[in-house]
């Protein structure tokens, strides 16, 4: 009876035994599976951030940002920078939205020249909101960077600024030319559904102009370096970094841009060649003058605008050029988008005695 006793004790510490060891396999099973549950959630973690970052950049590229250099580093230098940036910032937008107030506010002021006026102040007003809020905050913040697809947007609307401008300047000396070498066919000419027709057509062709350049972006690899010495984002500086071939961007752009230059310059030429044979036909002194006149702010800006952009892209590609680069550039996205409004309005009296009948209203109103 003892011994029957004594091996059912053995067979229940078997049993303990074997429970207890079955219990520890569950746990180490469990715990194994636990880990390669967490390995799993791992991996597939670390998968979706990088499909994440593939599909935040351009065609597998490894930068999703660029450094902009900017225009100084020198923190005295950067404090004037701010001010003398802002105040032409301010300038610009109360110079351009003011000349557009007189135009659309002034019944004096309806003629195709003046509408053409209204839409160069806008553009110049947009011109103006590419690059500088950028600037200013670079200025003031340590961390002077900006995003691939950031840089996209500035690459695009710097491009559709500046075509839509070379365009736009065409139609006005195209205007300039009807006005004075045809006067009695001008209110037909230029009625005010084909000038909004012209204006239409440099915005479209500005902004096609531009999304062809940006879609060939798209087709680059950027994988470093990731430094910009510029103040922003420009197409050419683009193209130095990029890691892939970039045969097809540059014939795209020289295409592109010699299609949008030559036609804008050709349609300038022959308007102001025009221009030039009719006045000097004309006998009176005073009438030269007052012809002359009419052309003169014109000119002006397709000069400056002309000649600033002819320079940028005649600089020679090479790291000395890369600083007369960024200091031309200042030329047609800040200088002159403050100067339109005072080559317009200081020589054209019409506009003057316009501003100057809102201020009188004004006054006589309070």
């Amino acid at each position: 009876m003892a011994d029957r006793v004594k091996e059912m004790d053995v067979v229940r510490k078997s049993l303990v035994q074997d429970t207890l060891d079955l219990q520890m396999s569950v746990a180490r099973l469990v715990k194994d599976n636990k880990m390669l549950a967490d390995k799993l959630d791992d991996q597939e973690g670390r998968a979706r951030r990088n499909n994440t970052i593939v599909l935040n950049s351009v065609n597998g590229s490894s930068v999703t940002e660029f450094i902009l250099l900017g225009l100084s580093d020198d923190p005295g230098l950067k404090v004037i920078l701010f001010i003398l940036i802002l105040l032409l910032y301010i300038f610009t937008f109360l110079g351009n939205f003011i000349t557009m107030v007189i135009v659309l506010c002034s019944s004096h002021l309806q003629a195709p020249m003046y509408f053409f006026l209204a839409q160069l102040s806008f553009l110049d007003l947009s011109f103006s909101n590419v690059f500088s809020p950028k600037i200013l905050a670079d200025l003031v913040s340590k961390k002077k960077t900006i995003s691939l697809y950031g840089c996209f947007t500035q690459v695009y609307f710097f491009a559709s600024c500046a075509s839509t401008e070379f365009f736009l300047l065409a139609v006005m000396a195209y205007d300039r030319y009807v006005a004075i070498c045809s006067p009695l066919l001008y209110t037909i000419m230029m009625r005010r559904s084909i000038c909004v027709r012209l204006t239409s057509a440099s915005y479209i062709g500005g902004f096609l102009h531009s999304l062809i350049h940006v879609g060939c972006l798209f087709r680059l690899s950027f994988c470093g370096p990731d430094v910009i010495n510029h103040f922003g984002c420009d197409y050419p500086v683009l193209l130095k970094l990029s890691c892939t071939d970039i045969l097809i961007n540059d014939l795209v752009r020289f295409g592109l841009s010699a299609l949008v230059v030559a036609s804008s310059l050709l349609v300038i030429f022959f308007s102001y060649s025009h221009i030039v044979v009719t006045i000097l036909r004309i006998r009176t002194t005073a009438g030269r003058r007052r012809a002359a006149s009419t052309c003169i702010s014109h000119f002006t800006s397709v000069f400056l605008f002309c000649g600033s952009c002819f320079f940028m892209e005649m600089l020679p590609n090479s790291s000395s050029s890369e600083q007369r680069y960024k200091e031309i550039a200042l030329i047609p996205t800040l200088i002159i988008p403050a100067l339109n409004p005072l080559i317009y309005s200081l020589r054209n009296n019409e506009v003057k005695e316009a501003l100057r009948k809102i201020l009188y209203q004004e006054t006589d109103f309070h």
